[in-house]
């Protein structure tokens, strides 16, 4: 055999050698690996990745703080940053304000959800009438299934039942956040009862009466949406300053927290903030009332 023959083959047997070492250790951190997770697991596979856990303890982080309680969050990490105690007090003084907008927030789903919830009560009850029911029993039917009176359900169940003041128990339920509609089924229900007249069919032009008024607030509250982000955005600008500045090197959380003129700067500026947020949100909500 000439002797580049035997180079090549022996570089090819070393080459192969290296390969099947390279498996078998391969195999062999896999084994241990594998031996690794069933011993920490208890004999299945490893649980989520670390990413997934952070971002899974995140969500529920989220999930179980009010949005109130990151103004004060915000607070000290600001305040550590600069050294100065200021920013917490700003952030706890902003913990009812916040409080204040989440819980206006949500009494207006309420609202949404408890007018949903009457308009479904209207279909329900005209698709009852429809298939033959008394009004009292097709009235139990549908507040079952739409939840529509809220807690005055009780109350006007036993007048339909007993022969009470329907209408007058519709009355008083629609005192209730959002259940204004139910004034107009007091109203169909009283003609129907006294005149004889279709309680079908005045139910059918109250649900396209109280959906038509439904779909206007919907419409008006998405165009005046880029009315309230331009708010919203404006406001953020100021801390948009404060990140530029410390990009550039100037410090200015110093000079505000640290310094007479700045601290004045910071009264004011935060006055002058609040007031025009507070005015075009006012602005909006008037257009939203309108």
């Amino acid at each position: 055999m000439a002797i580049g023959e035997t180079t090549d083959v022996q570089v090819s047997a070393a080459m192969a050698c290296a390969g099947i070492a390279a498996w078998l250790m391969s195999g062999r951190r896999a084994g241990a690996r594998r031996a690794r997770l069933l011993l920490a697991g208890g004999g299945a596979e490893a649980g989520p990745p670390r990413q997934e856990w952070v971002g899974a303890t995140w969500r529920r982080l989220r999930e179980r703080m009010r949005p109130e309680a990151w103004s004060l969050v915000a607070g000290l990490v600001i305040a550590v940053i600069g050294s100065s105690v200021v920013p917490l007090l700003l952030g706890a003084a902003g913990v009812p304000l916040l409080g204040r907008v989440r819980r206006a927030s949500e009494a207006r789903r309420a609202r949404e959800q408890r007018g949903d919830a009457v308009i479904a009560l209207c279909g329900a009850l005209a698709g009852e009438v429809r298939a033959g029911r008394q009004p009292g029993e097709a009235l139990r039917g549908a507040a079952r299934d739409s939840d529509g009176l809220g807690d005055g359900q009780p109350v006007v169940l036993a007048a339909a039942r007993f022969g009470g003041d329907v209408p007058g128990a519709l009355t008083e339920a629609a005192r209730q956040p959002g259940a204004d509609g139910l004034v107009g089924l007091a109203a169909c229900w009283r003609v129907a009862v006294d005149r004889g007249a279709g309680l079908a069919a005045g139910l059918d032009r109250l649900e396209g009466a109280l959906r038509a008024e439904r779909d206007q607030r919907a419409d008006m509250r998405a165009q005046l949406a880029g009315s309230r982000s331009t708010a919203s955005m404006l406001a953020g600008l100021p801390v948009l300053g404060l990140l530029l500045g410390t990009a550039l090197g100037a410090d200015p959380l110093h000079v505000l927290l640290h310094t007479g003129p700045g601290l004045g700067c910071l009264l004011v500026g935060g006055v002058l903030e609040g007031v025009g947020l507070w005015w075009a949100l006012r602005i909006v909500r008037g257009a939203e009332a309108a």
